[in-house]
């Protein structure tokens, strides 16, 4: 008789293999119930990835780069005591943004000196940091392992303060993926919009972009998709894929035939400034936009329904102390395959608020994606950013490069009462973390001043964890004005998936050949 045994540890492994890296951390001997024993387990990831694009290519740019990783291991998962370590290396090339052809694997202008790591984090609970000037920093390609890979997070601050691609640029770095949406592009004159394609992996994928308007999909000039060369970042400006007329709002829709890529839009307006539009969460009938500045003087809602049914949303702006009907708008129609957009205006009037997007008829619930452009200032002293309808923290988010002035903690509970608990870590160059606890009301947003470090040197990370009651979602402002521009940049705050869920093998998994 041959017996082959399929051991817990390779169950493991070939769940982690579809599922994500999960650490290999088979749990005690239990000799309870059958329904004990099957009871899945929480592990922490082993292994995470993230992306950083070229931050501008602007000679006058000034970049920072903030590394982090929570202290404690991931939430409900043991403490991770694993050793690992965390870097973030630029990318073999970046391509002329102004010269890349769409359809060709694009000339590269310029290639690092040394593949040596522009930020490498060893330690949880404290930030690193790096900075890089001018136009020639490259894109990064960065891995964490063992204890620092759950709830690894880096965040990229550009600021330029002069030229055509002025303002405050600020992304958190993404994970490699294969479908990204981006409503709230555009293709018109006063805009340059490029959209990031970065290759983590050692071949070359191939990228397919589409477009779609008010009317519907952009006529394609590019039939052979964006050929994204191995481990390198290629900018594609939007407006050379299409040759139908100029539409002032569009959804972007990146996807990969094969392989992954990270993937963001850089926007550039003449008038408004630049920042970078993150993804869009993925389609659902109902969508929270959270963290619309205080005094935002201008406010514009961009959705794209991608199914086959039109989506008739009902908007709210959920304020300090309850849900409001906007004046400017109640609802908005938003057709199949096509983008529609609604001026809100300064919809805030002085209290910061986030936007509720739900189905204006229950049970009618079409899946949409949606995201703000935000205005502040008047007159030649404006900047921009942008919003994008984002998933609850869920048991823990994080956001980095948090300053001891200028910063703005938004937080939302759309359907139920929350509470969160909010943890500042240590300061980049010094610093004692601080905590903070925070109640929020159903239907309400809570825009606050989050915790400083004690004896603060540097910047710091944000970790917001959910304690109690329904889902809470997050927005993060940064604030530094320049000269009379009211610059600044918002980022989401999504769960940071430091964990997975393993099943646990009630027996011997084991298979009898006679």
């Amino acid at each position: 008789m041959n017996r082959a045994t399929l051991s817990l540890a390779a169950a493991v492994t070939a769940l982690a293999a579809v599922t994500g890296f999960a650490a290999l951390t088979a749990p005690a001997a239990d000799s309870g119930t059958a329904a004990a024993a099957k009871a899945p387990t929480r592990l922490p990831v082993e292994r995470s990835s993230l992306l950083c694009p070229a931050p501008s290519n602007s000679e006058v740019a000034e970049t920072v780069y903030t590394s982090f990783t929570p202290a404690g291991g991931a939430r409900g998962a043991g403490t991770g005591e694993a050793a690992g370590r965390a870097e973030l290396k630029p990318s073999a090339a970046t391509s002329d943004a102004t010269t890349a052809d769409p359809g060709k694997a694009n000339t590269p202008k310029k290639a690092p000196a040394a593949d040596k790591p522009v930020l490498t984090l060893t330690q949880p609970g404290r930030p690193v940091s790096a900075e890089a000037d001018g136009g020639d920093a490259p894109a990064l390609v960065g891995a964490a392992s063992g204890r620092l890979a759950p709830g690894w997070t880096t965040q990229q601050t550009t600021k330029v303060p002069a030229g055509g691609g002025r303002g405050m640029l600020g992304v958190s770095c993404t994970a490699p993926d294969t479908d990204f949406w981006f409503p709230g592009a555009s293709t018109v004159a006063q805009r340059a919009d490029y959209v990031h394609l970065t290759n983590p992996d050692d071949t070359a994928t191939v990228v397919d972009i589409e477009l779609f308007g008010p009317g519907g999909a952009l006529k394609s000039q590019v039939t052979d998709g964006v050929t994204v060369p191995a481990r390198s970042d290629v900018p594609v400006l939007l407006s050379t894929l299409t040759a139908d007329p100029a539409a002032e709002d569009v959804t972007v829709h990146v996807t990969t035939r094969s392989g992954r890529v990270g993937a963001v839009v850089r926007s550039a307006d003449e008038k408004l400034g630049s920042d970078w539009l993150a993804a869009s969460a993925d389609p659902a009938g109902s969508l929270v936009l959270p963290g619309i500045p205080a005094d935002a003087t201008s406010v514009r809602l961009v959705a794209y329904a991608p199914g086959e049914d039109d989506a008739e949303l009902s908007i709210r702006l959920a304020g300090p102390t309850g849900t409001i009907t906007p004046a400017a708008a109640e609802s908005l129609h938003v057709k199949s395959g096509m983008t529609a957009a609604v001026d809100l205006q300064d919809v805030t009037r002085g209290e910061a608020g986030s936007l509720l997007l739900t189905p204006l008829r229950k049970g009618r619930a079409t899946p949409v994606v949606a995201a703000l452009r935000v205005v502040r200032g008047k007159g030649d002293d404006q900047e921009v950013a942008f919003i994008p309808a984002t998933g609850p923290v869920g048991e823990r988010a994080t956001v980095a490069d948090n300053r001891a002035k200028g910063t703005t903690l938004s937080l939302t509970a759309p359907a139920e009462d929350a509470e969160v608990k909010v943890t500042a870590s240590a300061g980049t160059e010094g610093g004692t973390p601080a905590t903070t606890t925070y109640k929020i009301k159903s239907g309400t947003t809570l825009a606050v001043t989050p915790p400083v470090p004690a004896g603060l040197k540097g910047s710091y990370a944000l970790t917001v964890e959910t304690v109690s009651g329904g889902p809470v979602h997050a927005a993060r402002t940064l604030a530094e004005p320049d000269d009379g521009l009211p610059m600044f940049t918002v980022q989401t705050l999504a769960d940071d998936r430091g964990t997975v869920e393993v099943p646990v093998a009630g027996q011997d998994l084991s298979v009898l050949d006679d």
